[in-house]
C-alpha cells in the first residue's frame, strides 16, 4: 500500500511557475514509476508527466513538453512537478499516482494522491 499526499498548488497568474510535491509513505516507494495528471471540472483525467526510479527516464504529453518538468528525490519519496509559463487552461485538480510502469494511461497507476488545486488566472 502507498499513501501519496500532494502539495503546492495555489492561484498564479498566466505565466507564472508553481512547484508540486508528492510524498509516498511507503519505503518501497521508489520502487514505483510516478505519474503527474490532471483534471479540470467535465473532463477525464489527463496525463502530464511520468518517470521511473531515474527521472532520466521522464516522459512528458505533447502539451506540457518543455514546460514542466517531472523530478524525484528517492531518499524523501518524494516526486516534483515543476510547472512553468502556465496558462489559463492549465487550471486543474492535480494528482500524483504511482504504478508499476512508466505510463500515460491513468488505468496503469495503482495509487493517487487526493489532488491539488491549481487556478492561473489571465
Amino acid at each position: 500500500q502507498v499513501h501519496l499526499v500532494e502539495s503546492g498548488g495555489g492561484l498564479v497568474q498566466a505565466g507564472g511557475s508553481l512547484r508540486l510535491s508528492c510524498v509516498a509513505s511507503a519505503r518501497t516507494a521508489s520502487r514505483y514509476a510516478m505519474g503527474w495528471f490532471c483534471q479540470a471540472p467535465g473532463k477525464e483525467r489527463e496525463f502530464l508527466a511520468a518517470c521511473g526510479w531515474s527521472a532520466g527516464s521522464a516522459y512528458y504529453s505533447n502539451s506540457v513538453e518543455g514546460r514542466f518538468t517531472i523530478s524525484r528525490d528517492n531518499a524523501k519519496n518524494t516526486v516534483y512537478l515543476q510547472m512553468n509559463s502556465l496558462k489559463p487552461e492549465d487550471t486543474a485538480v492535480y494528482y500524483c499516482g504511482a504504478g508499476t510502469a512508466v505510463a500515460g494511461d491513468a488505468e496503469m497507476y495503482d495509487y493517487w494522491g487526493q489532488g491539488t488545486q491549481v487556478t492561473v488566472s489571465s
